[in-house]
């Protein structure tokens, strides 16, 4: 009688071992060296990269020493790579002449990708107050959209924090001053390149960002009038008057040709203006010691004349 039982086959252990070791190898990440010119910006990218002192030392480095933290990139359903992390090492090894860079490549969606572009770049000290609100911004619609689907598919455990919190979590700024940041993408372009420049004050800036679109470029038109910019006290009562619906460009100019407190208790002298009378071994110091020096001089001698 013949046995109706299949002939199974089974593997050795040493095609066991192999298949086991071959796929945790494929889920290795892996260092991998891509052409400069396959490696795309990451879409809206809000960090400038700039050929100032800071990249050539960085171009420097890389000419002599490679670079040394691989950047993370995800494939480009158009060909090539999206930079995910790494733009300014990419702009390095441009200038470094370099052909090929280390990269980590990941399967990223978009909520990823963003979180981790602006994770690499939030500890900067160099960010502009443009760049963080740009990235803050990302990163809380990122985070909210993750959070919208995990609240779809999994049971919320402990305490729900809002996006703003979880940000804070790994960040440099309160959850406050994140919300603050974000509104400073409210203002336009113009205005906020002067928050860049130090122009205007980040508080002031704040109050400004409230300020309608249209308003905002008027008051760069008063401002340039007036040749000012506002203090927090103006740019308070600008937005005041504005969500009073009372804010017109002659209210502007208005606000904008007020003496401020601190220019009136101010006295300034420039350097050449002072050089002049003393020897070019005085450093400031120095002058501004015998200044003070000479005034305490000219004052006894006044008060002296006045008691006769």
């Amino acid at each position: 009688m013949k046995s109706s039982a299949k002939k199974v086959e089974l593997a050795s252990v040493d095609d066991l071992f192999s298949t086991e070791e071959s796929r945790a190898d494929a889920q290795r990440e892996r260092v991998l060296e891509i052409p400069l010119s396959e490696l795309h910006p990451f879409k809206n990218h809000p960090f400038k990269v700039k050929d100032d002192e800071s990249m050539m030392e960085t171009a420097d480095s890389i000419r002599q020493y490679g670079v040394l933290v691989p950047a993370i990139a995800r494939p480009d359903p158009e060909g090539g790579y999206e930079l995910v992390a790494g733009h300014r090492r990419h702009r390095a090894s441009e200038l470094a002449e370099k052909e090929t860079m280390p990269v980590i490549v990941r399967d990223l969606d978009d909520d990823a990708a963003t979180i981790i572009m602006v994770d690499s770049n939030l500890q900067r000290e160099s960010l502009l107050p443009s760049e963080r609100a740009f990235a803050y911004k990302m990163k809380l619609e990122a985070v909210k959209h993750q959070g919208a689907r995990t609240d779809l598919t999994s049971a919320q455990v402990g305490p729900k924090l809002t996006a703003a919190e979880k940000i804070a979590e790994n960040s440099p700024d309160s959850k406050s001053q994140i919300k603050r940041y974000i509104r400073l993408t409210e203002l336009i372009p113009k205005l906020l390149d002067m928050v860049d420049e130090k122009k205007i004050a980040f508080n002031p800036a704040y109050e400004l960002s409230f300020l309608k679109k249209e308003e905002q470029v008027q008051l760069l038109d008063a401002m340039d009038s007036e040749q000012a910019t506002p203090s927090l006290s103006q740019a308070q009562r600008l937005k005041k008057f504005s969500q009073e619906g009372h804010l017109s460009i002659d209210v502007m100019r208005a606000i904008m040709g007020e003496e401020k407190k601190s220019d009136l208790d101010k006295v300034t002298f420039t350097s050449d203006t002072l050089r002049k009378y003393f020897p070019k071994s005085y450093t400031p110091a120095r002058m501004q010691e015998t200044i003070i020096k000479l005034l305490e001089q000219w004052q006894k001698k006044r008060q002296q004349q006045h008691e006769r």
